[in-house]
């Protein structure tokens, strides 16, 4: 049966592939709320822009007045939270939007749309959700021989997540005091297509081709596990239909690699489909700078529950995923190019204290 969902933070890199794929694969009717900061962009939806079952409002989920009015018009089955703050370096030079986006803004949502729940007719509160997409980041920093665990204690490290951590515990505090009907996932590193070039794999390739260099923070052996963007809008979406109400489910790509395996690959790949002028390798751009400070080792997740009860895993190698998000990249160069000529972000370094 159709379902009508409010996504939040729609404009963005998940946001916007998760709309995609709910208008091109199922029958549910999607309004986005976007505050449309610099990394939302309603260029990555304009393929569905004019669709019957989707529409667009531009809005902060921090005004209260605006999230009721929409919710009592919508009149929604669900909501899927992306909205929020979210580049660690972006945090570290400042936390006050993070706090106000990742931990007001969720309150809020989440008062308004458990008092629209509450007065809704019994079928339609059962068959209610609120699902908040979170990070892995909340726990903290892993040695190297362990996997993040539903039951692991949470430890961020950085304002962002912090931020999100706090998030996470309100969402859970709605559920357990009111009987909310909420989830909660917790993802690794996404990427694909749509990604803001400020995250590194698409910084790394635009760089490379700039001819710049390609800074990798410390000694490049922060290992994180990548999941293709795609592989996660499939899991959120299990999660938001047949997920346990209350329950958590962490999602992960199961593909761990080194920051600094990362940009060589990336090099490599440009070397062959994009080859420098010169001949020589990208590899030669690379260089090593001073490391992000609060800058966690490792990220690994047990995903045995959400492929256990749901039967989801990830379906794509990061190997080729990497190369086919790289070929994106390349052939929509006036995508990014747009970015570059507002001046939004022009690839330069974050968070340095």
């Amino acid at each position: 049966m159709a379902k009508k969902i409010i996504v939040t933070g729609g404009a963005g890199f998940i946001g916007s592939n998760f709309i995609l794929k709910q208008i091109n694969e199922t029958a549910n009717e999607i309004l986005n709320l976007d505050k449309l900061t610099y990394a939302g962009n309603l260029d990555n939806l304009a393929s569905v822009a004019d669709h019957a079952r989707y529409q667009f409002v531009e809005g902060d989920i921090t005004d209260k007045e605006l999230v009721q009015s929409l919710v009592q018009g919508f009149q929604p089955d669900g909501i899927v939270h992306f909205a929020a703050e979210s580049h660690v370096d972006r945090s570290i030079d400042g936390p006050m939007p993070f706090i106000m986006t990742n931990v007001v803004g969720t309150a809020n949502l989440l008062d308004v749309t458990y008092r629209y729940w509450k007065d809704l007719e019994v079928a339609r509160k059962a068959d209610f959700r609120f699902l908040h997409v979170s990070t892995d980041e909340v726990f903290g920093s892993l040695g190297m021989d362990d996997v993040f665990k539903i039951d692991t204690p949470y430890d961020p490290s950085s304002p962002y997540s912090a931020s999100k951590a706090g998030s996470d515990h309100l969402v859970r505090a709605w559920g357990r005091t009111f009987d909310f009907p909420v989830l909660i996932t917790n993802c690794t590193n996404n990427y694909g297509p749509f990604q803001f070039p400020e995250k590194l794999i698409p910084l790394v390739t635009i760089n490379a081709l700039a001819g710049k260099e390609l800074p990798i923070y410390g000694t490049g052996e922060n290992i994180r596990d990548w999941l293709h963007v795609e592989d996660h809008c499939d899991a959120i979406y299990s999660v938001f239909r047949d997920g346990k109400v209350g329950d958590t489910y962490l999602v992960g790509g199961e593909e761990e690699v080194t920051n600094l395996r990362v940009v060589q690959t990336i090099c490599d790949v440009l070397d062959e489909i994009r080859p420098t002028a010169s001949g020589k390798s990208y590899r030669e751009q690379i260089t090593f700078v001073a490391d992000r400070p609060g800058h966690d080792l490792r990220y690994a997740m047990d995903i045995s529950k959400i492929r256990d009860e749901l039967g989801w895993r990830p379906s794509k190698d990061f190997a080729a995923g990497l190369k086919h998000t790289i070929e994106w990249y390349l052939a929509n160069e006036p995508w990014w190019r747009k970015l570059q000529e507002k001046k939004i972000y022009e690839q330069q370094r974050l968070g340095t204290k």
